[in-house]
């Protein structure tokens, strides 16, 4: 029987930026699962603080030079990767001039939410999904991690649902206390919108913040878990009225096992819950 496979799509992963509880999670689970027998793959953005002569990264150019449209502009896609041996792992980062050569994540040294934060998110999460379709390699699950992962759901059940590549995926999200309060880009939605998205689908990006955000990504995931003890009220009220499968808070000691567990669950499920 073929090993399922699970994508992990991850916002902060440790050791290539500052330790927090999404970047230790976003490390040691898919090592974890690969270790349970199921096959993985990991991404996340080429912040432009992450060292990468320190973490040996390198371009892979197999799998870079095409462009995403974004608001009408080409938008240059760089693939890189990095291994972590002791883990037998490696992380693709998903790199451009444009949004991922700042020395830092998603704030300015004032602390100042970047302003095209938006398009950040829809350029990461699209060359993740690009970048697997050019690796031919199908997941059975998607877990994301961290709000700016947050349009791999929407994506999957409109625009790329009938790519022979993500027909049966499942989409796990892990929500987290990342909050911002500062709106996103007014036109947001607009910028999101490409064949297979219908306005309906977009209804949450209206008013674009990270409530609504996860609101969309619930409405189009699978399976709903709770990575951070405490996350934004709204949103846990919301994931209860969903009616979506959702696991609650596992801390460092019971998460692994209990992850795993949920990932057999949802792929056990017959058809989406969209």
């Amino acid at each position: 029987m073929e090993k399922p496979k699970v994508l992990f799509v991850a916002q902060e992963i440790t050791p290539y930026l500052k330790e927090n509880s999404m970047g230790l999670i976003g490390r040691h689970l898919p090592q974890g699962i690969q270790e349970r027998g199921k096959e993985i793959r990991t991404f996340m953005p080429r912040f432009g603080n992450i060292n990468e002569r320190r973490n040996q990264l390198h371009e892979v150019i197999r799998l870079s030079g095409m462009n995403l449209i974004i608001d009408d502009t080409d938008h240059p896609l760089i693939i890189k990767v990095a291994s972590i041996q002791s883990a037998r792992m490696q992380i693709y980062f998903i790199d451009n001039e444009d949004y991922f050569q700042r020395k830092f994540t998603t704030r300015d040294k004032n602390n100042k939410f970047f302003k095209d934060n938006d398009e950040r998110a829809i350029f990461f999460s699209r060359g993740v999904l690009e970048t697997v379709k050019k690796l031919g390699w199908p997941p059975d699950i998607i877990h994301c991690h961290g709000w700016m992962t947050s349009l791999v759901p929407l994506f999957i059940k409109t625009a790329y649902k009938d790519n022979p590549m993500f027909t049966d995926t499942k989409v796990i999200c892990s929500i987290y206390d990342d909050d911002f309060t500062e709106p996103l880009n007014k036109d947001f939605a607009q910028k999101i919108k490409m064949d297979g998205i219908q306005v309906k689908d977009l209804k949450h990006y209206k008013k674009p913040t990270f409530v609504s955000m996860m609101k969309a990504a619930i409405d189009f995931s699978d399976g709903i878990i709770q990575g951070s003890a405490e996350i934004n009220q709204e949103v846990a009220e919301y994931i209860a009225e969903s009616g979506k499968a959702n696991l609650g808070f596992h801390p460092t000691e019971t998460y692994m096992d209990a992850y795993s567990s949920f990932y057999d669950e949802i792929l056990a499920s017959k058809g989406s819950q969209q």
